[in-house]
């Protein structure tokens, strides 16, 4: 087929997410390049991948569905192969391609990659921004050279490396009188109206917190968005629990809102690196480790505790 790597990957991800719109802000690309790449790959293989349904986005067809599925053995193969040649040459890619945690992008990324050319070289970033489960199949398949995430739900694909620990804390309205208090416990929080950053897995944690009370508190506001969490908490929805906080140039919180301690002992999540080198990193993924450690060693606030080791996620999650 005359079908690129790139081309496939379109195909692909409009099979992932059921639509070429949420393919195309996915990817940060032109719809009519995706339209491109179906049209293409339907007239390389004479048969229909999509259904086109009207308002409805896409649905695989059974032709399809044996298209996708050679793709991603195809997309596999070609992520094997860059990652076999990685360290044949000690270079930084032209462009470097890292998918992160959604929330991450305002909060610090673009510090420490500025942080991180300053110290390599002059190139390209190509940022997606995207959940955990999103993130973790671009990876798979090769969308990304990297991901920066933490390490709550289940970690599947890659190895990762852990940054440091990220404990979580109470976000307050200022006029909520347990912003008065120099920490909170659980059993208070879960008396109060909740606004939930709610992403694939990022709920679950943030409100699994809460099983130790066998008790948790009662949702009001529900948000994609870390953003309209503290739009939400400042404008008197509830109150809320994040573990990342503004770093560095990020902006930062307004006067309508507070960030207080959780004095219960709760295990902190790590921020980590994923990527599907295991211990034969090329250069610029070792690069990227030792910077993103050293920015949260220098720039991040008090509590984060910068980690060193590396583990497989099956040595984890077994």
């Amino acid at each position: 087929m005359n079908l690129t790597i790139r081309q496939l990957r379109y195909v692909c991800e409009v099979a992932n997410l059921g639509s070429v719109q949420a393919a195309s802000k996915s990817l940060h690309i032109s719809q009519s390049s995706i339209l491109a790449a179906i049209t293409l790959a339907e007239g390389e293989m004479g048969a229909r991948i999509f259904e086109r349904r009207p308002a409805r986005g896409v649905q695989v067809t059974p032709a399809g569905e044996r298209f996708i599925s050679a793709a991603r053995i195809m997309l596999s193969a070609a992520t094997e192969f860059d990652r076999a040649i990685g360290d044949l040459a000690d270079r930084v890619p032209k462009v470097l391609r890292i998918g992160c945690f959604e929330p991450f992008g305002a909060l610090f990324m673009p510090e420490m990659l500025r942080m991180y050319i300053e110290n390599v070289a002059d190139v390209e970033i190509d940022l997606l921004e995207g959940d955990q489960v999103q993130l973790q199949t671009w990876l798979g398949e090769g969308l990304i050279d990297l991901a920066v995430l933490y390490d709550i739900g289940s970690i599947t694909t890659g190895t990762m490396t852990k940054i440091c620990k990220v404990p979580a804390h109470a976000l307050l309205h200022v006029d909520d009188p347990l912003a008065a208090r120099d920490a909170v416990w659980l059993s208070e929080i879960a008396t109060r109206p909740f606004v939930l950053l709610d992403m694939p897995q990022t709920a679950t944690y943030l409100l699994t917190l809460f099983d130790i009370l066998a008790k948790r508190p009662d949702v009001r506001f529900h948000t994609r968005s870390y953003e309209t969490v503290r739009s939400a908490v400042a404008s008197g929805f509830g109150m809320s629990i994040l573990n990342m906080r503004p770093i560095g140039r990020a902006t930062s919180d307004g006067q309508g809102i507070v960030r207080r301690p959780i004095l219960d002992e709760l295990p902190p999540p790590s921020v980590i690196v994923l990527d599907l080198y295991g211990n034969a990193k090329p250069l610029f993924v070792r690069l990227f480790v030792e910077i993103i450690r050293r920015f949260f060693r220098e720039v991040g606030p008090s509590g984060f505790s910068v980690c060193v080791e590396e583990r497989h996620p099956s040595l984890i999650f077994n």
